[in-house]
């Protein structure tokens, strides 16, 4: 079996207990993702964020995703659920599912002035939140390496990319974005990357998600 077979591999099996990142999950409201590849002669390792307002939870959570032959910790698939937003209790603590208005947002200790008017759903709020502030929403370094050896570099990062819509019916081993991913993890040459389908990761592409 070759390296590419093998990481394609594991994407599926993980896609089959239901542990491949889903941006079409009924349970959060998709805010932002990213993707991370790491790789270095016979290792290789995925990290996939998906951050999301999870009506159940009561707060926007990044849940990370990790794959990889190299983990120092865990199994493929689910890693942490970072809850971002320190005073959730405090700005909804009937979960009402809306802004309050004329509070700030405190994520990591840092208060975020939030452009928005009472009422607003709070998959609103986090959206309009969002590209300003990817840095502290998403995984800091420490996050980001939790399970990874420390020395592994970095190879590619993606903003963006195109995801199937449906992952019961396309394993990712049958869709371009993941096999481009293996073989750029396989050669450890970044330029391998070069997607003909278009990004759909953006949250307006998915608007079934966050709904049950």
């Amino acid at each position: 079996m070759t390296t590419t077979s093998a990481i394609l591999g594991q994407f599926d099996l993980c896609a089959d207990r239901a542990e491949f990142p889903d941006l079409d999950n009924g349970y959060s409201y998709p805010v932002a993702e990213r993707l991370h590849l790491f790789g270095g002669r016979t290792r290789w390792a995925v990290v996939a964020e998906l951050l999301g307002y999870a009506p159940r939870d009561g707060n926007l959570v990044d849940v990370v995703h990790r794959f990889g032959n190299c983990l120092t910790h865990g199994e493929p698939g689910f890693g942490e659920f970072l809850e971002r937003v320190d005073n959730m209790a405090e700005l909804d603590p009937d979960r009402t599912g809306r802004y309050p208005g004329g509070t700030p947002v405190v994520v990591r200790g840092t208060a975020l002035s939030v452009p928005a008017a009472p009422g607003t759903p709070w998959q609103d709020v986090f959206r309009q939140l969002a590209p300003a502030h990817r840095p502290l929403l998403l995984a800091d370094p420490a996050e980001l390496r939790t399970g990874l050896p420390a020395d592994l570099p970095v190879l590619l990062r993606l903003d963006e990319w195109n995801q199937p819509e449906d992952l019961g019916g396309v394993m990712p081993s049958e869709h371009e974005t993941f096999r481009l991913i293996a073989e750029v993890l396989d050669s450890g040459d970044p330029s391998r990357y070069r997607p003909a389908l278009a990004p759909n990761t953006h949250w307006s592409h998915w608007p079934e998600a966050g709904t049950l």
